[in-house]
């Protein structure tokens, strides 16, 4: 099977500027690009060109408005990556409901856990129907048994077995709502993020604008991204939709088992676009390296992002020195920050720049707030190096405040609020949530802490996530990192957090324990203990966590240290005695 083509050779490129997701794939329909599913072999399993996307999604409406659905009804959608997925999210669109994209359960631990994240995103969208891959149709039901407004759940064969009657479809419009997002972090108590077609819109023209990525003719994506995370859905679905781009799909699990496919489709399609977590560059490293075919060139990937978590210098770093044999360039590397609430993107870095770095003094930082320029850049234990992500998109603002909402100068760290088109109006169902982190002007509170530098802003993490020892801020990833820079951990293994004894903070680190023995396992503590001494200067108690249990994800794969945090507090990592 070919792969598709990149350009059109008739159909004129638009670089967003559409109204709602139908008008899009109305536009891109007209033209020969379109999507291609990867095995975890590399091998094409099926081709949609965006016309058949769009007839498909047409029959899917058309089914669901005979079927009685009424308009504004939700949705719900098991988002693997498969074209059953394009069907029923597109269908949607045309038929006016609201698609609700939900993960599957890899990595969440189990189906009891699987079926109450299901439950509570049931609950939280009020949706009517669901339906997803075969292997879920099981999950679905028993999920959907506690709701009895839920009609129809199933895999595709449900949507299959409606009749299509001659029905007019009633496509959402671009004063409507386009879907609903469940934020990464809101497993435990979702959070569904109401996306107007209109914020949509706006993220879109921003990302693949001059300001963003920049996309021109002959662009391709690629990508390995969940379709239930906004990097994925928004950043390697709508947004190359939105250009007209081919899109080179692998699967998330795949692309676990076998990264260097990943790399080999960028390659072998000449894909210009893909972006990834900086876990999925480091897990392209450590499996791929090793295994490198002599023939890959990367020389083609024009822009390759970062987002979703924190970015590590280090293992951009590191990627760029194993491939750039390979033709890999790292002026190509682009850092970013975004989340769900504004749909995806908030700031990129200028194409061409590369990773740029502000290296400072660890203790001001911790004792002030303040990111002082550090005296000696090279010195691990008093400097700490953080990622530029670039400037907010046109159109919107961003601004560093303190606890009183004042708003703080160049390299004073604090709360980072934003403004603009992109912004969503608020959480499905949940004023009250709202409004904990809307203002009635329009301001959102990322929950991010950072600080400015001539008008870029460095993400410093989540306020959340920040420990505070006797008046002290200390970083979670700081004692992550430092546990993996000394190789006592591999990266992920450990999640780090403080909680409140009655007299004052207690630091733990929990740490997958991959070693046999109560003599390994004691050793392990004490490396622990005495790397996060050395890194942070303050003792901690080490929680040894059995690979059985592992240590919970959010949906995008991100490490959950408040879950991490409130399984240790309910006495799940405690060791289980003996049997007699």
């Amino acid at each position: 099977m070919s792969p598709l083509p990149s350009r059109n050779r008739q159909l004129a490129l638009r670089r967003a500027g559409f109204r709602s997701v139908p008008e899009m794939l109305d536009y891109a329909a007209r033209g020969e690009t379109g999507v291609t599913f990867y095995s975890a072999r590399g091998e094409a399993l099926s081709d949609l060109p965006w016309k058949d996307v769009r007839e498909r999604a047409h029959i899917v409406a058309r089914k669901l408005i005979g079927a009685g659905f009424a308009r504004g009804e939700r949705l719900l959608i098991t988002a693997d990556t498969w074209p059953g997925f394009f069907d029923a999210f597109f269908g949607a669109q045309y038929a006016g409901l609201l698609p609700v994209p939900v993960s599957i359960p890899v990595g969440i631990g189990g189906k009891d856990a699987y079926l109450d994240q299901l439950r509570r995103q049931f609950a939280a969208s009020g949706a009517v129907a669901a339906v997803g891959i075969d292997d879920l149709a099981g999950f679905l039901a028993d999920a959907a048994a506690e709701f009895p407004a839920v009609r129809l759940h199933g895999g595709m064969d449900v949507l299959e077995a409606l009749p299509e009657k001659p029905v007019e479809l009633r496509p959402l419009q671009p004063d409507e709502l386009c879907y609903i997002q469940f934020s990464s972090g809101s497993t435990r108590h979702p959070h569904g993020v109401q996306i107007t077609q209109a914020a949509l819109m706006a993220n879109l023209a921003g990302m693949v604008g001059p300001a963003g990525l920049d996309i021109v003719q002959g662009d391709r994506a690629a990508s390995w991204l969940p379709l239930y995370h906004d990097m994925g859905l928004i950043g390697f679905t709508l947004a190359p939709l939105s250009a007209q781009l081919s899109i080179d799909y692998l699967t998330p699990r795949d692309f676990a088992r076998r990264p260097m496919q990943w790399l080999n489709i960028i390659a072998r399609n000449k894909a210009t676009v893909s972006y990834s977590p900086s876990f999925g560059y480091d897990l392209a490293v450590r499996r791929g390296a090793a295994q490198v075919p002599a023939d890959l060139d990367l020389s083609c990937w024009r822009h390759a992002g970062i987002g979703g978590d924190m970015v590590r210098a280090g293992v951009l770093e590191r990627f760029a020195e194993t491939f750039e044999a390979n033709g890999f360039d790292r002026s190509a590397f682009i850092p970013s920050y975004g989340m769900a609430e504004v749909c995806l993107a908030i700031t990129f870095s200028k194409g061409g720049t590369g990773v740029r770095t502000d290296t400072v003094d660890r203790v001001v930082l911790s004792e002030a707030q303040r990111a002082q320029p550090a005296p000696d850049p090279d010195d691990p234990l008093h400097a700490r190096r953080f990622v530029i992500c670039g400037r907010v998109l046109p159109g919107h603002e961003l601004e560093v405040r303190d606890d009183a909402g004042r708003l703080l100068s160049d390299r004073a760290v604090g709360r980072i609020f934003v403004k603009g088109p992109s912004v969503m109006p608020g959480y499905f169902g949940e004023p009250e949530a709202s409004r904990e982190v809307l203002s009635p002007d329009g301001w959102l509170d990322t929950g991010d802490l950072g600080y400015l530098l001539d008008g870029e802003i460095v993400v410093t993490g989540r306020a959340k996530d920040l420990i505070i020892v006797n008046g002290r801020n200390v970083w979670p990833q700081d004692i992550e990192w430092a546990l993996e820079a000394r190789r006592i951990v591999k990266s992920g293994d450990s999640a780090a957090f403080s909680v409140d004894t009655g007299e004052g903070e207690r630091v733990v680190v929990a740490v997958l324990a991959r070693v046999a023995g109560e003599e390994g396992r004691a050793s392990l503590a004490r490396d622990v203990a005495g790397a996060v001494r050395e890194a942070v200067v303050v003792d901690c108690e080490v929680v040894l966590v059995p690979p059985t249990v592992g240590l919970p994800m959010t949906s995008s794969g991100k490490l959950s240290r408040s879950r991490t945090r409130a399984n240790y507090l309910a006495g799940h990592y405690q060791p289980k005695p003996a049997a007699a």
